[in-house]
């Protein structure tokens, strides 16, 4: 007797590799997003690519090389001799996000750049990591005489003045200055792996919802709930744009999820109310 495995769904996939905290699959979890959009993607033939310029980096620096030499070679390689950077003349496009496509055009945003550069990097040996820095997602190392913050998008590195520079607006929207400010340092905290990916993902959100795309809006939603399941939020989101989809039933579950769980939220009326209209409309 034959037995026939059925491969799993990109979004059974995704679970797989989000599932648990422990050796959390950053790079692979990154690559996976972009079978929503590209189904015959072979997520391993990325992360062969990203392998073969590590070893192509390798063989430019000495094995017993200084910390700082390697980072300076990698950004030699990375952002001047690829040419990696920030898309600007087209910010909004979803493929910045598409790790595939970015290898491939070098250009992307911040986040997706930043993915990649912490993969080499710590292919090196250097300690590096991903921070949700406000706005404008970053990535640091630490070496021995001190911390360096690096802007994907352009490869700066950035002193404590151009940092505190660029969090003035955000602390000033937030109400954070005074006696309400906080130390730089805590905006500069390692990023955790699902922490990115779900930042990832909510960029792709928002670019959906401003297009109006819920197909694909409800796609990036079931993403968020397999690895974020007690973000009530996204369930509520999720329904909303089933709600647009003419997906009533499907609406009416995720909704109700939220009224469940989030009932100290500011917009419980209007979502109830929500409710309800769909549940007449059914009738």
């Amino acid at each position: 007797m034959q037995l026939y495995l059925q491969a799993p769904t990109p979004l059974e996939y995704f679970s797989s590799l989000v599932h648990s905290d422990e050796h959390f699959p950053l790079l692979e979890a990154a690559i996976s997003i972009a079978q929503d959009e590209y189904p015959e993607l072979d997520v391993q033939q990325v992360l062969d690519e990203v392998d073969q310029m590590l070893a192509r980096l390798k063989r430019r620096i000495p094995a017993d090389a200084a910390p700082l030499h390697r980072l300076r070679s990698l950004n030699q390689y990375f952002f001047r001799d690829l040419s990696f950077g920030g898309n600007i003349n087209d910010y909004g496009d979803p493929d910045n996000s598409h790790l595939n496509v970015v290898l491939r055009t070098r250009r992307g945003i911040q986040i997706s750049l930043a993915v990649l550069w912490v993969e080499l990097a710590q292919g090196l040996g250097l300690h590096a990591r991903g921070v949700c820095f406000p706005g404008h997602f970053m990535a640091k190392v630490n070496l021995p005489k001190g911390q360096v913050v690096i802007d994907p998008f352009t490869g700066q590195s950035l002193s404590r003045e151009d940092l505190a520079e660029r969090l003035e607006p955000y602390k000033r929207r937030s109400g954070l200055t005074g006696e309400f400010d906080v130390p730089l340092g805590l905006y500069l905290q390692s990023a955790p792996p699902r922490d990115i990916i779900a930042r990832m993902l909510r960029n792709l959100k928002e670019i959906h919802r401003a297009q109006q795309d819920w197909q694909r809006l409800i796609a990036i939603q079931d993403r968020l709930i397999v690895l974020m399941p007690q973000a009530w939020g996204e369930y509520r989101d999720r329904g909303l744009a089933h709600a647009e989809q003419g997906h009533s039933a499907q609406a009416v579950q995720d909704l109700e999820v939220y009224l469940q769980h989030a009932q100290d939220a500011l917009d419980i009326d209007i979502v109830a109310e929500r409710v309800a209209g769909l549940r007449r409309a059914r009738s």
